[in-house]
């Protein structure tokens, strides 16, 4: 037997884990989740701090299984996550947040028993290993015993200089690292062979569970590589290998002849709430659904849902049945769409108001009108004589409310059986309720061998589709057949740069194509069409399969992180989640092998920048290291893209720099996916974090930290910045992360950023990420698209997640309400003030809310205590949960008596009233969470231990007053009153605070009355009430993310990088690459596509002026030995173009300034003259201005001289007259003045303080300014200009 040996496991996994789960009392799990998060500040201490958890978890165990612990005082409330402090706080659930949102409960559960073997312990093996972890598997073990070289510091960011120096196995130099990633995944190495009963150990690191998938990250020997796919398919054991070769990587997943897949592509399945459920006895002919005959009985069910989105076969549960059918609830059934037959010329609109009205009826209302309908029709179709013989034209419409249950033959039968329901009838008597839950069933796919994939597939799949539809992934499988094979005859690999190896090779690939052309559906080099083998043979592509060979034993970063993003997102898929790629895909980048000059690619000095020296040369990596990149956002995707940009050495010359932006803090819940961040490192800045640790990789990167959020407030900050640095030495890329915290909202500062590009004409990549869902995309410029070329909208984000329930289960708005009443509070007047400067909409939302807040505090006696807010808590629970139900249900029984006629149809429940003389643990639960919600309001001290609020409680007694019915209906438009004093003194008015809603903290209360709010309702309705990492996942607008997805598109956009730095956007955009990836849904949705030329706007001008332009396009008007004035920029533009300047203005401002407006020079021919007999001579324009004017001039002209009132009249034309002359002289001036001294005075902020120092630092920092131009023909037709860039040089004064 193979010796072999496991380093110390990483955590307490397993065991301690079940004895968590059997533990009783605060103090057993205070102790237990004590040991479970080591701070872990370096490699050393990481490691020793894991060993030490090790040990301690055997004592920790024993104390956990003590009998004598006592009991919690209180019985509710253990779901919530405020009253839990220190070691109380479930740290491994906070680090999983976003994961649970992407995968669910039950994968999440299930992933914690995967150990996972990763053979290879390179940049992939490393990548890989990296993902896994932070997915928070069970168990991850390395082998790789190859020893530690300079060069594998160039895509291995755990390898040290040490370890070189040390002769470190490559698995070893890893595994302290890897530990420190997730304290929570055992993590060990593998010494000795790959034997089979390595494989099949029954105790992977000590979880005692097997292996539940092998991670193959280099080639081995085709025997080894061979057997290990048998034993792995033969075990059950998914299979994964992921090798990248120079400029060729490829992923290969097998998961055995039998792999059940239980949710294919993850996204949410539809819930649909009955409104309606009959019987139609006998299936008329023009009602189709599929599989029912006419006559037969069928039940129609429905939904309040104009589309239900379901499809014939698919099955739903059904849930919430009533009225004698709650046997059916948890029961599955078939659906089948429901259509009508209706003649084709009657044209029916069913988009129409008319046919939506029709569908709302009844089922057989409905029939009846098209029976009707088509009746009509066919006599009259049936009465032309042209006709005769002819088949009368009628389509089918279907009727997507609606749904027909699947209740014939022997599966319907069983289940009416099971639900004890003797026939079908029963659903006839349907009245309210029922909910139909979507089901989608297990798929059971087989897969083939390795051995048997690398023979029989006619055309792999490459990553970029044109590739694949020419075969060119036939000469990438060939290869890999081709190098097993050398390996066997030679014992080694091919060499770098070996001519020799390479002839070999080809030699090979072509006895291994000839020799498979007699068999059927094997993979030899033969014509592709479309992606169709057509059996004809042709060249091998000798010159790829070359290139294969020399560059065989180099890896490029970019293709690691592409490929450990894959594979270990393939490895997730052991779960039966999500579906498993078929089978293999090759991504070749031929674009990024230069010149191949030898004495540009050789000789290697042993450098960690070896393997990019070997592929794209010498000259690559000098021009890599000066390049200067700005990086916004340093949240999941940044650390990877600065991960990527450190191994490569980009910035680490004397003039190459990178400068990364993050104004976010590092929390709990990013340590899943944010790689560069441990425990130690929450609550400090990212991008200050994530800095340190790449210069500590690579001390020669150059790298500068900011706090800065992008966008609009920031703007002339990062121009001033930048543009300096533009000037010296120049900016060469702009790299964005889509990623909705921290540094930029996404759509609004990609807006900002490609201004910013656009106006220095640089290189734009940015790429986002959606749990398994991403895309990237290159911007060059005047090549390609760009970001604000699209139609995109922003609807989905949102500066705050506000309290969707905020106006029907929180009457009081915790995020808007405080703020305002404090202004009140504190200054009356001033509030008065401003509400006059608001909409009525805010004005009618400011007074509500501060009258609410006084109400409140009258409530309470005017001071404000926590037993003040226990009972102002109460109070409105009693409000929104018992009064206004009660008040509802006398209401809807009195409408029952008076119209005879049910309410409580359909979707309509009856609701039931709380009741605080029958407790249960959810209005303890609402208490708790809203009276510590109203003492942060009122900064009083919250309580979080919940025995000490059952104290308080139980003391002061709460009592719920006695309901009777108001004879009185709520005014929903009350609450416009007058704001005032409302009467209140000042001791009444306590101070204040704004809760702001955070939902990444668990300790503020807000998720936990959210849920409890969300969950009283459900109960009022008796619905399924919400889990707390639901309501955390909607309300905080929780976006699913995955350290597999993001690894992976940053992967391909370092690729792309490398493209940009070896300059070959200018033999065209189409060698660049942009993507839109599922790694969900299998290899059909591994779209990649080249970027979109750039989109013509066009001017409206004739030739010989250009009659289109891009965004890229600029005007650029350089003056600086003597500035321009106003006048003189519009008679330029003027004259230049053939137009007249109706505005020029701050490119993008869209405000109503402008440094030159024509109605303002309209008003120099404007004039108020008085003449000798009295009378005013006033310009028509005048009274555009000052309407008023008008009464003045015709009293002048019609009181006699002596009047007395002509003295009022005239001085108001004098007042209108001097506001004229002076708006005159004040345009004339800046007509007349340099363009700079106009736009310094017109966006020069009126108010003193910070703005106006702020852009007196920019102005003075900037020698142009951005202009837009609003223009016309003569015959005023609206002209489009592009931007235009005025340069100048700034005065002495």
């Amino acid at each position: 037997m193979t010796k072999r040996q496991l380093s110390p496991p990483s955590s307490d996994s397993t065991t301690p884990r079940a004895s968590v789960q059997k533990s009783q009392g605060p103090t057993a799990r205070k102790q237990a989740r004590t040991t479970a998060a080591p701070s872990a500040p370096d490699q050393e201490t990481r490691q020793t701090a894991t060993e030490t958890i090790t040990a301690t978890t055997t004592t920790t165990t024993m104390t956990m299984i003590d009998d004598t612990s006592p009991p919690p005082a209180v019985t509710w409330g253990d779901w919530m996550g405020a009253h839990k402090t220190g070691a109380d706080v479930d740290q491994e659930s906070e680090r999983i947040d976003r994961q649970k949102a992407a995968f669910g409960g039950d994968t999440i559960a299930r992933l914690k028993d995967l150990n996972v073997l990763i053979v290879g312990c390179a940049g992939v093996g490393v990548e890989t290993a990296k993902n896994l972890i932070l997915s928070n598997v069970g168990g991850v073990a390395l082998w790789d015993e190859a020893a530690c070289e300079e060069v594998h510091r160039g895509s291995n960011f755990y390898v040290t200089s040490d370890h070189v120096l040390e002769g470190a196995s490559l698995a070893e130099a890893s595994l302290g690292e890897l530990r420190s990633l997730n304290p929570f995944c055992r993590v060990g190495v593998l010494a000795g062979g790959l034997g089979d009963e390595v494989l099949l150990s029954k105790d992977v690191l000590g979880t005692h569970r097997p292996y539940a998938a092998v991670v193959v990250t280099k080639l081995l020997p085709k025997d080894e590589l061979f057997r290990l796919n048998e034993t792995a398919r033969a075990n059950g054991i998914a299979f994964v290998m992921a090798v990248t070769n120079g400029v060729t990587s490829s992923i290969f997943s097998d998961f055995g002849p039998r792999h059940e897949i239980t949710d294919a592509t993850g996204e949410p399945t539809q819930t649909l709430a009955v409104s309606n459920v009959e019987v139609i006895a006998e299936k008329p002919r023009l009602l189709q659904v599929d599989g029912v005959k006419d006559g037969d009985k069928v039940v129609i069910v429905t939904v309040a849902q104009s589309d239900h989105g379901l499809e014939d076969g698919d099955m739903v549960v059904l849930e919430d049945m009533r009225e004698g059918m709650e046997g059916l609830n948890g029961k599955s059934v078939t659906v089948k769409r429901v259509a009508l037959l209706s003649p084709t010329a009657a044209l029916v609109d069913t988009r129409g108001v008319a046919f939506k009205s029709a569908i709302a009826l009844p089922t057989a209302s409905v029939i009846s009108n098209f029976e009707r309908q088509y009746d009509f029709y066919k006599s009259a179709f049936d009465e032309g004589a042209e006709n005769v013989g002819k088949k009368f034209p009628a389509r089918t419409i279907t009727i997507f409310n609606r749904l027909a249950l699947v209740l014939d033959g022997e599966n319907g039968e069983k289940l009416l059986q099971r639900s004890g329901i003797a026939s079908i009838d029963i659903f006839g008597e349907y009245q309210s309720g029922g909910l139909l839950n979507q089901v989608r069933p297990p798929i059971v796919k087989q897969y083939r061998s390795l051995a048997e994939t690398l023979e029989k597939t006619p055309v792999p799949q490459m990553l970029r589709g044109e590739d694949w539809e020419l075969g060119k992934g036939v000469d990438v499988h060939l290869s890999i057949s081709a190098a097993l094979e050398f390996n066997e005859k030679n014992g080694h690999w091919p060499r770098l740069h070996n001519s020799d190896d390479a002839s070999q090779l080809v030699q090979l690939s072509k006895e291994i194509s000839n020799a498979r052309k007699s068999i059927e559906g094997a993979c030899w080099s033969q014509n592709i069409q479309y992606g169709f083998a057509m059996g004809e043979p042709r060249d091998l592509d000798e010159k790829r399969i070359s290139r294969y060979s020399r560059l065989f034993m180099a890896e490029l970063s970019g293709f690691c992180a592409f490929l450990g993003g894959a594979a270990a997102q393939e490895v997730i898929k052991a779960t039966g989640k999500f579906t498993p790629i078929d089978q293999t895909i090759h991504h070749d980048e031929v674009a990024l092998v230069g010149d191949e000059c030898k004495s540009n690619i050789s000789p290697l000095f042993g450098s960690r920048y070896d393997h990019q020296i070997a592929i794209m040369g010498k000259d690559f990596q000098a021009r890599l290291a000066n390049q200067r990149i700005f990086l916004v956002g340093c949240g999941a995707l940044g650390c990877e893209y600065l991960k990527g940009l450190a191994l490569m050495g980009a910035g680490s010359g004397k003039d190459g720099k990178i400068w990364v932006t993050d104004m976010d803090r590092i929390e709990v819940s990013n340590l899943s996916r944010q790689f560069l961040f441990r425990q130690d490192d929450v609550g400090h800045p990212k991008s200050v974090r994530g800095a340190l640790v790449v210069k500590r990789w690579n001390p020669s990167v150059n790298i500068e930290a900011l706090e800065k959020k992008v966008g609009p407030e920031s703007k002339n900050f990062f121009m001033t910045h930048f543009g300096s640095h533009y000037q010296c030495a120049g900016m060469h890329l702009t790299m964005l992360s889509a990623e909705s915290d921290g540094a930029l909202s996404f759509l609004t500062s990609s807006k900002w950023i490609e201004i910013y590009v656009q106006g220095f004409s640089l290189v734009l990549t940015f790429s986002g990420t959606l749990g398994t869902k991403c895309n990237h995309e290159v911007i060059l410029p005047f090549r390609t698209s760009s970001y604000n070329d699209g139609e995109e909208s922003d609807d989905n984000e949102a500066q705050i997640a506000m309290c969707t329930l905020s106006f029907v289960l929180c009457p009081i708005n915790f995020e808007f309400g405080p703020s305002v009443y404090e202004e009140f509070r504190q200054d009356p007047g001033d509030f008065l003030v401003q509400l006059a400067s608001m909409e009525p909409v805010e004005q009618s939302r400011s007074l509500r809310m501060t009258k609410a807040f006084i109400d409140l505090q009258e409530e309470a006696g005017g001071k404000i205590d926590f037993k003040g807010c226990v009972q102002i808590a109460f109070n409105r629970m009693v409000k929104d949960f018992r009064t206004s139900i009660l008040d509802l249900c006398h209401s809807a029984n009195e409408m029952e008596k008076s119209s005879g006629q049910k309410f409580w149809t359909g979707t309509k429940r009856r609701p039931r009233p709380v009741d605080w003389t029958k407790p249960i643990p959810l209005l303890m639960e609402y208490l708790f969470t809203t009276a510590n919600l109203y003492a942060s309001v009122w900064q009083v001290a919250v309580v979080r231990n919940r025995d000490d609020f059952q104290a308080i409680v139980d003391e002061m007694g709460l009592e719920q007053p006695r309901w009777e019915p108001s004879g009185e209906k709520a005014d929903l438009s009350k609450g416009d009153e007058e704001a005032g004093n409302y009467g209140m003194g000042n001791d009444v008015k306590s101070r204040q605070s704004r809760v702001r809603w955070l939902y990444a903290d668990d300790l503020n209360f807000h998720i936990d009355f959210l849920t409890a709010a969300t969950n009283m309702r459900s109960w009022n309705y008796d619905i399924k009430s919400s889990a707390r990492h639901a309501v955390k996942v909607t309300a905080g607008r929780i976006i699913p993310a995955l350290a597999t997805t993001t690894a992976m598109v940053c992967g391909l956009v370092d690729i792309e990088f490398c493209k940009l730095v070896l300059g070959i956007q200018v033999e065209g955009s189409e060698k660049f690459l942009n993507s839109n990836i599922n790694l969900a849904a299998g290899s059909g949705n591994f779209t990649t596509f080249s970027p979109d030329p750039p989109i013509q706007i066009s001017t409206g001008l004739e030739s010989p002026h250009p009659q289109s332009f891009t965004s890229w396009d600029k005007i650029e008007l350089q003056f600086k030995t003597k500035e321009l004035s106003v006048e003189q920029l519009v008679q330029y533009v003027s004259r230049s173009y053939g137009v007249t300047i109706d505005r020029i203005f701050l490119h993008d401002d869209s405000g109503d300034k402008a440094i030159y407006n024509a109605l303002d020079r309209n008003k120099l021919d404007w004039s108020i003259d008085f003449e000798d007999n009295g009378k005013v001579t006033v310009s028509e324009g005048v009274f555009t201005q000052w309407p008023q004017l008008r009464m003045a001039v015709q009293m002048l002209g019609r009181l006699p001289s002596g009047s007395g009132q002509r003295a009022i009249f005239k001085s108001q034309v004098e007042k209108v007259k001097g506001a004229l002359d002076q708006t005159k002289e004040s345009f004339v001036k800046k007509f007349e003045g340099p363009v700079s001294k106009a736009y310094y005075q017109v966006y020069r902020p009126s108010e003193d303080g910070e703005k106006q120092d702020y852009f007196e630092s920019v102005f003075r920092a900037r020698d142009y300014v951005t202009l837009g131009v609003d223009c016309h023909t003569d015959t005023e037709e609206d002209i489009t200009l592009p931007r235009v860039k005025y340069i100048f040089t700034h005065s002495k004064e």
